[in-house]
């Protein structure tokens, strides 16, 4: 499928000061797509050209990645600030709410996102809520110092196998697919960002009072094949209005392997009154 709309780069700051850019396409309400941990905007090419006879794309750079700025000192926090100043943007643009879908590590900020703006209407997360059980992945030191090492030889490349083979427990296959799709480049450059985020994960893990504030209508989408630790029993009990859609046969990336799959979904929550 071909895409249908010419990408509109387009810039926000953030409340740091940080640049933080986004791409817009498409044609309806607006929906920001947040990218994980490793890679830029150009991870949604596969699934933005099912979404945008459906809605209007926005596909942000998370800062030190793409067309974003970063700072001297980072913390996660800024990141939720990040969101919060591209989704008030989009909202003063059209005149109206934004709904959020984050992928992995760019859910979790868009989840700390929430309580930063009045401007969000909906939210969806793929496997992509703060660490429930940090004892259930790879231990943090020993594996951010394999990857720094890694790094230290301009190994980058390698950094991001070994990330998603070993801390998101991709299989060969998935990870030869995601190493075709045309935005393996900017996964690549993205690695230097890779350990502050991993740490970052293990520091801020699942609050169930925070998770209470989070009142906006979220749907929760998971593999079928998703290992335990991606499972969001206790994310799912606390969120106020929050329900679950099991992706049957698909893993981590499914909205790269199956993109189609995730487009129903989300249109589907997006379109519907209450959600439901």
């Amino acid at each position: 499928m071909k895409a249908t709309a010419q990408l509109r780069q387009e810039r926000t700051t953030s409340r740091d000061g940080t640049e933080i850019g986004y791409f817009s396409s498409g044609h309806g309400p607006p929906l920001l797509l947040i990218h994980g941990g490793v890679g830029d905007h150009s991870r949604w090419d596969t699934l933005r050209t099912h979404l945008e006879p459906h809605v209007t794309v926005h596909a942000m750079d998370r800062r030190g990645r793409g067309a974003s700025g970063d700072a001297d000192t980072w913390s996660i926090e800024r990141e939720y600030e990040d969101v919060a100043a591209v989704v008030d943007a989009i909202a003063a643009e059209r005149g109206q709410a934004v709904d959020v879908y984050g992928h992995s590590m760019g859910g979790h900020v868009a989840f700390g996102a929430v309580p930063l703006t009045s401007n969000l209407r909906r939210l969806v997360l793929y496997e992509a809520w703060p660490m429930v059980d940090p004892s259930a992945i790879v231990p943090p030191h020993a594996f951010v110092e394999r990857l720094e090492a890694l790094l230290a030889e301009s190994r980058n490349e390698e950094v991001v196998e070994t990330l998603f083979r070993d801390a998101v427990g991709s299989t060969e296959e998935e990870l030869a697919q995601v190493r075709a799709e045309p935005s393996w480049p900017g996964r690549v450059a993205a690695a230097p960002t890779i350990p502050r985020e991993i740490r970052a994960t293990f520091e801020h893990t699942f609050d169930p009072e925070q998770a209470a504030k989070v009142t906006v209508p979220t749907l929760l989408l998971v593999g079928g094949e998703a290992p335990e630790r991606f499972q969001p029993g206790p994310v799912l009990a606390a969120l106020p209005d929050a329900r679950l859609a099991e992706l049957r046969g698909q893993e981590h990336e499914a909205d790269i392997v199956a993109p189609e799959l995730v487009a129903e979904q989300l249109v589907a929550f997006l379109q519907t009154e209450d959600g439901r």
